[in-house]
């Protein structure tokens, strides 16, 4: 088990700094602080306190998922494309500006943690809500991205 814990915190981890690196300066950048947002848009600490706990909480996740697991490749692959989706969106939205290809993509990637929630929480049980707080939080930034493709 903590070897698996370390393996998926060092590819989550990874994962965050790889989308944060071609994020261009993010939420403080310029471009960000000059657009609508809905006026209860966290503060920018809140984003890094908030990924920091919930890919804790998806390591542990996915370190008790594996085991349990009959199909590997299937995880394997939903894993890959969240990592995929959860990294295209730092540049699509913040170096790019396309706020509508980062809806699509925070959409997706959405619909695949409550696929994969779903999908396995009757195998994981109680275990499932270690997913929770990565589901809920990308229901708020779908909201969060949407009211800015709306509003700007």
């Amino acid at each position: 088990m903590v070897i698996r814990l370390i393996i998926f915190l060092a590819l989550n981890f990874g994962a965050l700094a790889l989308g944060a690196l071609f994020t261009s300066k993010g939420v403080p950048s310029e471009w960000y602080l000059n657009i609508n947002k809905a006026p209860w848009t966290p503060p920018g600490w809140v984003f890094g306190a908030a990924w920091t706990f919930i890919m804790i909480c998806f390591s542990v996740y996915m370190a008790y998922l594996w085991p349990t697991s009959e199909n590997k490749n299937l995880i394997i692959g939903l894993y890959l494309v969240q990592l995929i989706l959860n990294i295209g969106w730092n540049p699509t939205f913040f170096y790019f500006h396309n706020v509508l290809g980062g809806l699509l993509i925070i959409s997706g990637l959405t619909i695949l943690i409550g696929y994969i929630l779903l999908s396995y929480s009757p195998t994981l049980k109680i275990k499932s809500l270690l997913l929770a707080p990565y589901f809920i939080w990308l229901l708020i930034a779908t909201y969060l991205n949407a009211y800015i493709l709306l509003k700007n």
